[in-house]
């Protein structure tokens, strides 16, 4: 068999997985069968048998890797949380249909907070618990891999406050696909049937025009709510801007201190008429977010996808962002993950401090758009990230240790932690310090620490990231594969059946 490297990842892919374009001795599809049906297929729409190689179209905000920082120079590191997930699902996509990734789509914060990580849950009237797990780095065995770990509190039923939620659904005409607005739909009325007769629903849709379509409407009256979205066809152009101005003021009036008052907006992000660019998008939500409106981010289709703008404007408004790409990850989000809508810490901020004479280099890996500077940490009219009931948080450090005696009892890092209740309390603290017994014990870490460092390398992989080290294909398929864990709906073993169907050999 051909050895593949990454930039033939989407055609390894697709050839597993396309039908009746020629088959290797293997009796799978060749690498040169797909090469010739990418080349004479190359404008078949999503949804064709072969799709093409590349896709265009779709907005991505580029980046570089978090470096090596020195820590004699900066031996605190600041970052706000980040619970979005859109990543992994983009990436997946891309994989499944053959497309090679586009490493601007790829960001490892997303792809670990993908998943459900197995981390205790808070104790002593705390919304959050902090965690953290230190161990040999897989991809470079002369470092080590730092795990800090975020878990949100549960809610009980007669815990969970009334939901005021505006559906903001785009109808243009970019949306008229079974991938997109027939998704959505499909997504929209199985949360309505998740949701308690005493929550409310308001739906504004938009394209050339913007209409309420549904005023504010007990969830009782669940066949009012599901015939109005039966109702939504799409055509026209798209002016999201005014839309989303007047799903925040629809969402004000019926706004409520004791619900969950939020906006959940569904679209590709083609945005052309009206407000269009991202920085006045930011500056409309984050407006609005100051009078305690949360806002969720759907993305649909390929193509003309706006990552960079909808991953933008949910950091900027209390927000998450999702990406949609089938009726399984509508049931993660809208079913299996539904209390996570249910923010219980805001604002939520890590700091991690470093022994300069105990580590010498460290470096993040992901959140590179959610670095903070040292002083926003203890100052709270600086806006920071929501973590959902139930859900969990995890960042990764590769560290250099520097050279000299360890004493065991001796802390080579502090992690520390705030957070707010609601967004106008003052945030509370956590920490957790970190002694050097913990980098050199032989007890076998949990499987959340193997599977973390797995999800990473086949993140850096991807990106090509400069930082990958000895990292491949194999090893993450290695990491993850022998670490599963705790996966009640299987979405650890999808990774893996993702990663397995690559076809990558490694040298």
């Amino acid at each position: 068999m051909k050895k593949l490297n990454l930039t033939h990842l989407g055609l390894a892919v697709w050839s597993l997985l396309a039908v009746g374009c020629g088959t290797d001795n293997d009796g799978g599809v060749s690498y040169e069968a797909a090469q010739q049906n990418y080349s004479a297929k190359a404008n078949i729409a999503d949804g064709g048998d072969c799709p093409a190689p590349h896709k265009s179209g779709d907005q991505f905000s580029e980046f570089a890797d978090n470096p090596f920082v020195k820590t004699s120079l900066q031996p605190v590191s600041t970052f706000s949380v980040d619970a979005d997930g859109a990543s992994f699902a983009i990436v997946r996509r891309y994989l499944t249909r053959g497309y090679e990734v586009n490493p601007s789509s790829v960001r490892i914060e997303e792809l670990l907070n993908y998943f459900t990580f197995d981390y205790a849950a808070p104790t002593d009237g705390h919304s959050v618990a902090i965690h953290a797990e230190v161990g040999d780095c897989p991809w470079n065995p002369a470092h080590k891999l730092l795990q800090l770990g975020i878990k949100g509190k549960e809610l009980k039923a007669d815990e969970t406050p009334r939901a005021n939620f505006v559906f903001l659904v785009d109808v243009s005409g970019s949306m008229a696909s079974n991938d997109k607005l027939a998704l959505l739909k499909s997504g929209l009325r199985q949360m309505v049937g998740q949701m308690n007769p005493a929550d409310r629903i308001s739906i504004i849709t938009y394209s050339g025009k913007v209409e309420k379509v549904l005023e504010s409407t007990l969830v009782k009256d669940a066949a009012t709510i599901t015939q109005a979205i039966d109702h939504l066809v799409a055509s026209g152009s798209t002016n999201g801007g005014d839309a989303l101005k007047m799903a925040y003021e629809e969402a004000l009036q019926n706004y409520d201190p004791t619900c969950n008052n939020r906006i959940i907006m569904g679209t590709d992000g083609d945005f052309n008429v009206g407000v269009t660019t991202t920085e006045a998008l930011t500056e409309m939500v984050e407006g609005y977010a100051k009078q305690g409106i949360y806002l969720t981010c759907l993305g649909f289709g390929m193509g003309n996808l706006n990552d960079a703008m909808m991953e933008n404007i949910s950091n900027h408004g209390n927000g998450t962002y999702h990406y949609i790409d089938s009726e399984e990850e509508m049931m993660k989000v809208f079913v299996h993950e539904r209390e996570r809508f249910v923010s219980v810490a805001n604002d939520a901020k890590c700091q991690v401090t470093f022994d300069s004479t105990l580590v010498s280099q460290y470096r993040l890996l992901g959140y590179e758009n959610r670095v903070m500077a040292q002083e926003d940490f203890d100052n709270d009219a600086k806006d920071a990230g929501e973590i959902g009931a139930g859900q969990t948080i995890t960042a990764l450090y590769e560290i250099v240790l520097a050279d000299g005696e360890k004493a065991p009892d001796k802390a080579f890092a502090t992690f520390d932690f705030r957070y707010k209740k609601s967004l106008d309390s003052e945030s509370l603290p956590l920490q957790r310090v970190l002694t050097v017994e913990r980098i050199f014990n032989k007890y076998e870490r949990p499987d959340d620490f193997y599977f973390a460092a797995g999800v990473a390398a086949f993140g850096m992989v991807l990106r090509h990231s400069p930082y990958k080290g000895d990292a491949t294909m194999g090893m993450a398929r290695q990491l993850v594969g022998s670490h599963l864990g705790t996966d009640p709906h299987g979405y650890r073993k999808a990774l893996l059946d993702l990663i397995d169907k690559m076809v990558i050999i490694d040298n």
